[in-house]
């Protein structure tokens, strides 16, 4: 389900011709050597294309208009192999809707201190050129990224590999649709939000439906899908029944493949790839989605619970940032449950009733039915699991009715330690940075919401890379915060972003 177009970036040498022919066709040949490496480079997880070198004002404009006009390409790389005029790009920028990164890099590494003469000096003036760059867009107030580094560097080229991903973000963000069943849960503040305002600053389409127009989806599915589905499960997890008789079991099961099989389908004819619902508000379904949720965001639908719909567009987001990494361990909606105040042993055990990812999951996977005191069904299906441990992100997008804020907090997920055989969800636990208390307060500070969009795989500079695209404001709490300096840098955003 989890479908990207073939994206890729334009790869723009910034020149001039003060230097005659010669000049520009080593730019050229430079560059085309640059796109290459990038091009067979495991940390460039798109294809980068060479274009014309950037001389004059039309080309600039002609150029960025094309990268306006092509579907598949999600953004400028920028060159400045020689001295280039700014003032060039001023028409361009004004009218460029694509991301733009600086990629400040120079052809040769080191400097050829024996040979070094003015011709290579007026060939090889990257610092130069970049600097003026980088003046008009502090000049017109534009946004754009800046990583600076050797070609070939792998860590540079990991920079740019990940700022590409954030790229993409910004441009499948204009393709999130997220169908609302039912609204949100009753005197909640923060799941809620401005849908209008939402798809002005994102892109995002959020659309009502009453539940009751997807049961004739789940009501449609034959018995045969529904058991062929059922043993793909039974094949897949292995089961904890609890001593229910195997017949009820497997019947409750079916229900889940069902409503899987039915809702995919309804949100496959409307279009949508995101979506949340609402355990008091269930029609005519008999169960609480539960396992079918949970598979489908294990496909790479976005979703979030109690009619939260930041969330899952979040979620989507990830997911479509993440999309055939090399070793992704998973984006998942998350939820803040209860705190271990151990000394040495705190954290937060994340979680939800229902619905966790089994994306992010580590080793055996379950399948039990347990009652549920919301919702007013038969006991639903769910899966039971573990998470992975190591480091990961957790993300709150809220609405400050002046304003969105994201807010983005490093965590550490760890063993529990302890078995929890009576709990019947699939768990994460994690440390939040820089420590439990300062990170819950600078959360509780910032307003960030019990649902979270959590990935294991995306850094906090995407994350802040990806709102400065957007253009909102990031607050970000990771191992430096101090709740006195996170306070004033939250007053400060009162003041820039309202």
């Amino acid at each position: 389900m989890l479908e990207i177009k073939p994206y890729k970036f334009y790869f723009c040498p910034c020149t001039q011709d003060l230097y005659g022919d010669e000049v520009l066709k080593h730019v050229a040949e430079h560059s085309k050597e640059i796109v290459g490496h990038l091009n067979e480079a495991e940390e460039i997880p798109y294809e980068v294309v060479l274009k014309p070198n950037l001389l004059t004002d039309d080309v600039i404009q002609a150029t960025f208009a094309e990268a306006n006009a092509d579907p598949n390409c999600a953004g400028i790389i920028t060159f400045a192999h020689t001295f280039s005029p700014s003032k060039s790009y001023i028409h361009g920028l004004r009218h460029l809707q694509k991301p733009l990164c600086q990629f400040a890099t120079q052809y040769n590494e080191e400097i050829p201190y024996k040979e070094i003469d003015m011709d290579f000096m007026n060939e090889n003036q990257a610092a130069h050129g970049e600097r003026e760059f980088g003046h008009i867009f502090a000049r017109m107030r534009l946004e754009h990224k800046v990583i600076f580094g050797y070609w070939k560097d792998k860590e540079v080229l990991n920079e740019l590999g990940s700022w590409m991903r954030v790229a993409v973000g910004y441009n499948e963000s204009q393709n999130i649709r997220v169908a609302r069943f039912a609204d949100t849960m009753r005197n909640v503040a923060v799941t809620d939000g401005d849908k209008v305002e939402a798809e002005q600053v994102f892109g995002w389409t959020v659309d009502a439906w009453p539940i009751n127009e997807v049961v004739p989806f789940v009501d449609a599915v034959s018995p045969k899908e529904t058991a062929d589905l059922t043993d793909e499960y039974y094949d897949l997890y292995s089961i904890i029944d609890d001593g229910r008789d195997a017949k009820e079991f497997r019947r409750l099961v079916e229900v889940q493949a069902a409503q899987e099989i039915g809702i995919e389908r309804f949100l496959e004819e409307h279009n949508y790839n995101a979506f949340s619902d609402h355990f008091d508000d269930l029609g005519g379904l008999k169960q609480l989605p539960s396992l079918s949720i949970q598979r489908l965001m294990a496909k790479g639908y976005g979703f979030g619970a109690e009619g939260d719909w930041k969330t899952p567009a979040m979620v989507r987001l990830m997911k479509i940032m993440t999309a055939g990494q090399k070793g992704a361990k998973g984006s998942a909606f998350m939820e803040d449950y209860t705190y271990n105040l151990v000394p040495g042993k705190e954290g937060i055990l994340e979680s939800h009733m229902a619905e966790v990812d089994p994306s992010v999951s580590e080793g055996k996977i379950a399948l039990r039915a347990t009652p549920l005191s919301m919702g007013n069904r038969e006991d639903p299906v769910r899966l039971v699991f573990t998470a992975q441990t190591g480091p990961g992100i957790a993300t709150s997008m809220i609405d400050l009715g002046d304003r969105f804020r994201l807010i983005v907090q490093d965590v550490e997920c760890k063993k529990v330690g302890h078995q929890m055989p009576k709990l019947p969800t699939g768990t994460v636990f994690w440390a939040p940075k820089p420590n439990l208390k300062i990170g819950t307060e600078a959360w509780i500070y910032a307003g960030g919401a019990h649902h979270t969009a959590f990935s294991y795989d995306l850094s906090a500079q995407q994350m802040q890379d990806w709102a400065d695209l957007m253009g909102i404001e990031c607050a970000i709490i990771d191992e430096n915060t101090t709740i006195r300096n996170f306070k004033n840098e939250l007053r400060v955003n009162d003041v820039v972003y309202r």
